[in-house]
């Protein structure tokens, strides 16, 4: 028996292609509205908390504004003003430049060392990472401030320390000439996020490296300015372009523990700004002020980055 051929399905239903499409684009911007409804807090927050902010302090940088009226343009009034008539912008920014230059190298080397010792340890490195950290998180509070400023007063702990080993005290606070390097140590003493991305970068250096070395008879300095080092430039990268930026905008140390005393010789730039616009209320200076060390952290920023096409290395260069 000779079976029947199949009958083509032409009598069954088709859903038209053009339908099918029309179907997954509407899928697709059902998609595409659910994920902006997911973001948009994000998106808010970085229109409303970050950018307009930005903006308006640039328009206000132009104007004389007292947070009570309305601002009113005056040019670049305040521009010309900062750079030709205001003794405390240039003294603020070499105490800041100071600070920066001091304080940032301090950081880097010590949680470099910290981070090269860390990485020598093999048995409760996480209790050892953890407590290291500790200052990074808590550095920067008021209570840690006010904690140095009570270390390093007349009566505080580093006095009797000095006086119970039968060395002369000091007025460690109110001398310009010390006062400053109290806020350098503070600094250096909040060193942990930077050993935590040192130590993660010397952990990513293949031991391959420091064995064939060592065959070859190099010492560990040797092993450190040749492949350490070399390796761990990219990280160094990061950690200088955050640290100096941390640097320029310090406040809170100047603020709270010497409050910018004395002499104005702890002033900083950002403890300056602030006394301009909420102090004396001129927003719109201090808007100015804003501008310019946003100016000058992004040329910092430039030169570094533009310098680091000499010193960086990375692997995929050497492929």
């Amino acid at each position: 028996m000779i079976p029947k051929k199949a009958e083509p399905a032409a009598d069954l239903p088709k859903k038209p292609a053009l339908q099918v499409i029309k179907r997954k684009g509407k899928k697709s911007e059902y998609e595409n509205v659910t994920g902006y409804l997911f973001i948009s807090p994000f998106i808010i927050g970085l229109i409303a908390l970050t950018l307009f902010p930005i903006l308006y302090s640039l328009y206000l940088s132009f104007t004389k504004y007292d947070l009570l009226g309305t601002p009113t343009w005056i040019g670049f009034e305040n521009y010309e003003r900062m750079f030709t008539n205001d003794k405390m912008f240039w003294t603020s920014m070499k105490t800041t430049f100071f600070y920066a230059g001091i304080a940032v190298p301090i950081r880097l080397v010590f949680a470099l060392l910290v981070a090269l010792a860390l990485n020598k340890i093999v048995e409760m490195v996480g209790l050892y990472r953890t407590l290291l950290y500790l200052p990074s998180v808590v550095g920067g509070s008021i209570a840690i401030s006010i904690m140095w400023r009570q270390l390093f007063g007349n009566d505080g702990a580093i006095n009797s320390i000095l006086a119970s080993l039968g060395l002369p005290t000091h007025s460690w606070l109110g001398d310009p000439d010390t006062a400053i390097w109290t806020l350098i140590v503070l600094y250096g003493w909040q060193f942990g996020s930077s050993m935590l991305i040192f130590l993660a970068g010397l952990r990513n250096i293949p031991k391959t490296f420091y064995e064939a070395s060592s065959v070859d008879g190099a010492r560990p300095i040797q092993q450190f300015f040749k492949i350490t080092i070399p390796l761990l430039t990219p990280v160094i990268l990061f950690n200088t372009v955050m640290q100096v930026i941390q640097g320029f905008m310090a406040f809170t140390p100047s603020f709270i523990v010497t409050n910018g005393g004395p002499m104005n010789s702890t002033v900083l730039f950002v403890l300056y700004m602030y006394r301009r616009a909420f102090e004396f209320f001129e927003m719109g200076y201090g808007s100015a002020l804003a501008w310019v060390m946003l100016i000058i952290i992004a040329i910092f920023t430039a030169l570094i980055f533009k310098s680091s096409d000499h010193w960086v290395h990375y692997e995929a260069d050497q492929k």
